[in-house]
């Protein structure tokens, strides 16, 4: 199978780090690269979440990801949040696909005003304005009206709203098994082949 070039994914502050991680790993088999961005509460997050403790340079939490996950060299490509020359910063070299997982509501209100005040939210501005697929995971729970709304706007624009919500109608027995419904449903979103647990309606045998 031919792998398509790059994809761009953002981890944010949001509890949920280990889906992030989850379809990093899944992402490896169908792209070249994985352009990736990572907040500053996402970091607090990783080390309280996964134990994966990494500072601010792109080049350290390269390294950790890839030996952590036990991902191809080469494929993670780390920048940091204020790196205006990176490729996803340009709607003429970014990759067509951006994924924010976990999307913080922080993060989530920042691309509905069109804020860009940071790498990930310019990011995911370039997907919108190039009309590009933007796939935003939330993590929160109960969401106010502010939340709703920012998730309506975004919507109307041409963005997926996929919440971390998994299913238990495959009978899960670990919690890896939620973690790959929710990156199940990414992955089909991307139109991406997957094994990660039958679908509805199939027993999987």
């Amino acid at each position: 199978m031919r792998k398509q070039t790059a994809i761009t994914l953002a981890i944010t502050g949001a509890s949920g780090a280990p889906y992030a991680l989850r379809l990093i790993q899944q992402l490896a088999s169908h792209y070249e690269h994985c352009y990736l961005m990572v907040s500053s509460a996402a970091r607090v997050v990783l080390a309280t979440e996964c134990d994966i403790q990494v500072n601010k340079s792109p080049s350290v939490l390269k390294k950790a990801l890839t030996e952590s996950l036990q991902l191809p060299e080469g494929f993670v490509q780390a920048f940091s949040n204020d790196n205006w020359m990176s490729p996803v910063a340009s709607g003429s070299s970014a990759p067509k696909q951006m994924i924010i997982c976990p999307c913080s509501t922080g993060t989530l209100s920042a691309i509905a005003c069109g804020a860009s005040d940071n790498l990930i939210e310019r990011a995911a501005d370039v997907i919108l304005k190039e009309r590009g697929q933007l796939i935003l995971v939330p993590r929160e729970t109960p969401y106010n009206t502010i939340h709703l709304q920012n998730m309506t706007r975004l919507s109307e624009v041409g963005a997926t709203i996929l919440p971390a919500s998994p299913g238990f109608y495959n009978q899960p027995d670990s919690i890896d098994d939620l973690i790959d419904f929710v990156v199940a449903r990414i992955l089909d979103h991307l139109g991406l082949e997957h094994t990660l647990g039958h679908r509805w309606g199939y027993s999987g045998n």
